[in-house]
């Protein structure tokens, strides 16, 4: 297999990469129980790590391959490990019922997002290097914008996080594309950032849990200082 044939086997791999990503993207949003939506997560931050180990052999550069293992390490198995041990496991296997629009209206909106965000990244596209740039920018515009409306929509805590957690992995997803010698300190520094937040958010939420015995974020108003008498 000469140069030219292995660069294009590497881009196809990458829009099947691409694609599957985005479908998670969209799992994210269908998904009701809280269980399926963690697993959705870590096939979502796979799927980002796998798009940076095939980049890495289309602009022969080693940060793409350490980025691709930071994500994969810290997205795929230390946040999940760290969400299941700091809740109870009533929050994974009970369905998530509250949320604000119900799944067909969430699915539209998120069908309607992925257009915008290719409507969006069509200016861009003209001084990308092709399919590369063509599949990781839009696709990654559209996942920033669909875990944004996950995030909007769910009113349980854990899915509302990966929201916000899927929004940080699209937006990668497309820097990869955008830049691939991205500096690997930034990247090592954002997941390292991102792991404390998640361990924070696990904890509170698990006190919420204990106080008020839900993980609805809109029930956070039934919160009230205690005072002394």
């Amino acid at each position: 297999m000469n140069h030219p044939d292995a660069i294009n086997w590497l881009q196809n791999l990458n829009a099947l990469t691409g694609g599957l990503f985005l479908l998670t993207t969209f799992g994210l949003v269908a998904m009701r129980q809280v269980n399926a939506c963690l697993r959705l997560f870590i096939a979502h931050s796979v799927f980002l790590s796998v798009s940076a180990f095939l980049l890495s052999g289309i602009y022969h550069t080693w940060h793409l391959v350490v980025i691709g293992v930071v994500d994969m390490v810290t997205k795929a198995i230390v946040i999940p490990w760290l969400l299941r041990r700091a809740l109870r496991d009533e929050v994974y296997t009970r369905r998530e019922i509250t949320q604000a629009l119900n799944i067909p209206t969430s699915l539209l909106a998120a069908l309607g997002l992925t257009v915008v965000a290719y409507i969006l990244s069509t200016p861009l596209l003209a001084v990308g290097d092709g399919l590369t740039l063509g599949l990781n920018l839009p696709i990654g515009l559209a996942g920033l914008l669909i875990g944004g409306l996950t995030a909007a929509v769910r009113r349980e805590a854990v899915p509302l996080l990966l929201g916000l957690l899927a929004m940080e992995n699209s937006a990668f997803f497309a820097g990869i594309g955008v830049a691939p010698e991205m500096p690997v300190i930034a990247e090592v520094s954002i997941a390292f950032d991102v792991v404390i937040l998640v361990f924070i958010v696990g904890v509170l939420t698990q006190a919420v849990q204990e106080h008020i015995g839900t993980t609805e974020v809109g029930e956070l108003t039934m919160l009230k200082e205690e005072t002394k008498p």
